[in-house]
């Protein structure tokens, strides 16, 4: 068991008065922010962790129009322009970006609670929200998932069948522009996601090596002693 570093959570709720009541002794989770082009089946990943013990999809808020399939509250939660706005200036966000003329972003509170309950929480976020992420929490793990490669990646976004040929180059070029050096330095770690089974293997590896880290396990000398 380990004590939520007061500082942490205030820069999460923005105020202490919400935390009135509740235990703050707690097994802390990870945050694991996903990043990678559309059509490098982070959904399907995602899908795969959460069907394990202590994972949780931290819902996005959107601008964009969902999709056929899309259920709001379920996939994503869907506003207005003018209501993403006001959540933004609210500071009800942990992080949001615009992408392809749609907001999207991270609802704090949800976040917070899951890592106060021990759950690892996957956030499936654009480039520049993860990095506003890792300024809140940064021991937050930052993975980029890409197909094998670019050709694949067209023909992934073109059997979709959700976009038209525009949307699909401009994807195309923003997935070239993700992996440019100045942002590939900023990732922690790579996946390659050529099967499913494959992909969500490493990402556990992944998650379950972080936290072994020593610099996570500060207080292993009173663990080991039963002081704790």
């Amino acid at each position: 068991m380990i004590k939520v570093k007061v500082e942490k959570l205030q820069k999460s709720f923005g105020s202490l008065e919400v935390l009135k009541g509740i235990d703050l002794e707690v097994k802390e989770g990870e945050v694991v922010c996903l990043i990678g082009p559309s059509g490098s089946g982070k959904g399907t990943i995602v899908e795969r962790l959460c069907e394990k013990n202590n994972f949780s999809l931290s819902i996005s808020a959107t601008t964009r129009k969902p999709r056929e399939y899309e259920k709001d509250g379920v996939h994503y939660f869907f506003h207005t322009r003018e209501e993403f706005e006001k959540m933004r200036d609210r500071k009800e966000l942990l992080e949001w970006a615009e992408f392809c003329g749609n907001y999207y972003g991270t609802p704090r509170k949800y976040v917070t609670e899951q890592l106060m309950a021990g759950n690892n929480v996957i956030l499936e976020i654009e480039v520049q929200g993860a990095l506003q992420v890792k300024k809140i929490y940064p021991e937050g793990v930052l993975i980029f998932m890409v197909p094998p490669n670019l050709e694949e990646l067209g023909n992934r976004l073109t059997k979709r069948g959700t976009e038209d040929k525009e949307t699909i180059n401009k994807r195309l070029r923003r997935a070239l522009e993700e992996m440019g050096l100045e942002l590939v330095e900023e990732y922690d770690y790579l996946v390659i996601n050529d099967t499913i089974e494959q992909a969500t293997e490493d990402m556990l590896t992944i998650v379950a090596a972080e936290k072994m880290k020593c610099s996570r396990n500060k207080n292993i000398k009173k663990i080991f002693k039963g002081e704790m």
